[in-house]
């Protein structure tokens, strides 16, 4: 378990990943908050609480690169992992180039998450 409390936000327009991501996250200690679409998690300002965002790349709206773009200029050293099911070489060159700190492929095991946001934000 995650010894600080820290704060994740996961973005994702699949309900049932944003609900495993947070029955995982919470097991660990971390706290979530769930947000279905970039535009959501922008219009919340919860950005400035997260510590880490967890965010699909193909989302409905603005995509998660979309999304981390504009973060730069609001909050440019919030930590970002992207997930995608569609893992290919030019949208990871595009993920790393928009300033992941990772890249997960759709299913990826919990350890590899887990271990992502701890490298992400070290204690």
């Amino acid at each position: 378990m995650y010894t600080q409390k820290m704060v994740v936000a996961v973005v994702d327009d699949d309900q049932s990943m944003l609900n495993a991501a947070e029955s995982l996250l919470d097991a660990h200690g971390f706290t979530t908050m769930k947000f279905p679409s970039a535009e959501e998690f922008l219009g919340s300002g919860e950005a400035t609480r997260a510590d880490c965002l967890l965010v699909d790349i193909h989302l409905d709206g603005a995509s998660g690169i979309e999304l981390r773009r504009q973060l730069k200029v609001s909050h440019p050293k919030l930590p970002v992992i992207f997930m995608t099911a569609l893992d290919d070489e030019a949208v990871r060159s595009e993920a790393l180039e928009a300033g992941c700190v990772t890249f997960l492929h759709k299913p990826f095991p919990a350890h590899e998450l887990i271990e992502a946001i701890k490298r992400a934000v070290p204690n």
